[in-house]
């Protein structure tokens, strides 16, 4: 389980109405997002009913089935393109197992293929497997503090601070803090050639 961080039940709103809208716009029910995400559909239907908060895992897992990006799910689309997000308005996903967090800074626009997020994994946490991006999603990492391990299928790479990375995201991939101190790190998963 995970808890939106600051604890803001319209929060929770905004990831229900997302992924219920996103799930009509494929044309699936319940069963078919279940089967196609590999996450039940009771716990599927609790998320549309704000009655569970998802994991940071769970979550990437509707997101790909679904054909969106995480921040997609964590706030509806705007439409202006000067978006200012205020640091209390910035969505936040905190994973209470780990104690990952996830802060979605990028806007979420239409037709846009970017997702920037910037995470902190406590120390010696790591974030669990993502499921393996569609073919052509890539993703950046930046390491702002602290030491991590990315796990990329059977591949390990040990990223220091400073250190940055480039990777095709269609292998399962995790995350794996090194050190005694959090791990802060920016996070940008690109799209866009999956949308060309």
């Amino acid at each position: 389980m995970s808890a939106l961080d600051p604890a803001d039940s319209s929060q929770l709103s905004v990831l229900a109405e997302e992924i219920r809208h996103f799930r009509k716009k494929n044309h699936f029910s319940l069963e078919q997002l279940a089967e196609a995400s590999g996450v039940s559909r009771s716990m599927i239907s609790k998320i549309e009913r704000c009655e569970t908060i998802p994991s940071t895992v769970i979550l990437s897992k509707l997101a790909e089935a679904l054909g969106v990006t995480f921040s997609q799910l964590m706030a509806p689309a705007v439409e202006r393109e000067i978006v200012h997000i205020p640091a209390a308005r910035q969505p936040i996903l905190r994973d209470e197992e780990s104690g990952f967090l996830r802060r979605c800074i990028s806007p979420v626009l239409p037709g846009r293929g970017i997702d920037w997020v910037l995470n902190t994994l406590p120390p010696e946490a790591d974030t669990g497997n993502f499921v393996a991006h569609r073919r052509g999603v890539e993703e950046y990492i930046f390491v702002l503090r602290g030491r991590m391990r990315v796990s990329i299928g059977d591949q390990r790479v040990n990223l220091n601070q400073g250190d940055s990375l480039y990777f095709q995201a269609d292998a399962d991939h995790s995350f794996l803090n090194l050190g005694k101190t959090p791990c802060e790190y920016f996070l940008v998963i690109d799209t866009a050639k999956v949308r060309s």
